[in-house]
Parts: structure tokens; C-alpha cells; sequence
């Protein structure tokens, strides 16, 4: 999926649309892509002279991915929000030019509640990980 087929199942536009590719792998995996522009809000003042993509950008990233997994689930009129991370990571920075790969997985769900792990990589290294929690909310 590209944005304009992004835009059709999450709520996030610009500036908050922050992955340019999706696909869902199967049920419980998907897959994103964002490629860092350099003109992003977030990095205006992250930091002037040395842009690095923030840490929470990151996980939200992670988050949009894995909001492609639920487009589906429990009806799709509502909207997924963040209950909780957890055991977050950062192990490498994300500069201007760097493309981000997420894989993201449902690990398992209570609904309206679901739980998630994902990973971000910049060429082949490992740059986040971490766990996360939404609820799907109309």
C-alpha cells in the first residue's frame, strides 16, 4: 500500500503520516517503509546542525505500521490510540536520507486492546525495537 491507500484505513495525514509504504505480511505481521526527507517538522529543532529523527517519531512509525493490521479488526470505524510501550529500545540514530524498514506483529488481543512488537532498521542494523499496546476506540 502507498499513502493514498494508507490514508483510506488510518486516521494519521500530513505531518503525522509518517510511513510511506505498508503491506500486511498475514494476520498478525506487517511491514513499513519511511524514508527521512530532511524537511520533516520534527526536525527543525532535532537537533539544528546535527538532524536526528526523534526517538517517539520512531515508535510512532513502528505504531503506524502496525495500525495496518487493525484496519480490519473490530470494525472499521474506529480509531486506534496508544495505551502503552514498553521495553523500548534505540540502538542506532536516523539521519536525513535513511530509509526505515518496520516489521511489526500482533502478539495478542483482549479487545478492544491489542499488543504489538516491531523493530526499525536503517540499512540492515537494527535502530529500535519495542512493545506497544493500542485500543481500537470509536
Amino acid at each position: 500500500m502507498k499513502r493514498d491507500e494508507l490514508k483510506k484505513i488510518l486516521p494519521h495525514r500530513e505531518p503525522m503520516l509518517l510511513i510511506d509504504e505498508a503491506e500486511k505480511i498475514d494476520d498478525t505481521t506487517a511491514t513499513g517503509r519511511y524514508t527521512v526527507t530532511g524537511d520533516e517538522f520534527f526536525l527543525q529543532g532535532h537537533f539544528p546542525g546535527n538532524p536526528v529523527v526523534p526517538g517517539v517519531i520512531l515508535c510512532e512509525i513502528m505504531a503506524q505500521t502496525c495500525c495496518v493490521l487493525m484496519a480490519d479488526l473490530d470494525g472499521s470505524n474506529k480509531t486506534p490510540y496508544f495505551t502503552g510501550l514498553n521495553k523500548v529500545k534505540f540502538k542506532e540514530k536516523v539521519f536525513p536520507g535513511d530509509t526505515i524498514e518496520i516489521t511489526c506483529s500482533i502478539t495478542r488481543s483482549k479487545a478492544p486492546f491489542y499488543f504489538a512488537s516491531g523493530s526499525g532498521s536503517v540499512n540492515g542494523k537494527v535502530a529500535v525495537v519495542g512493545d506497544f499496546s493500542f485500543a481500537l476506540i470509536e
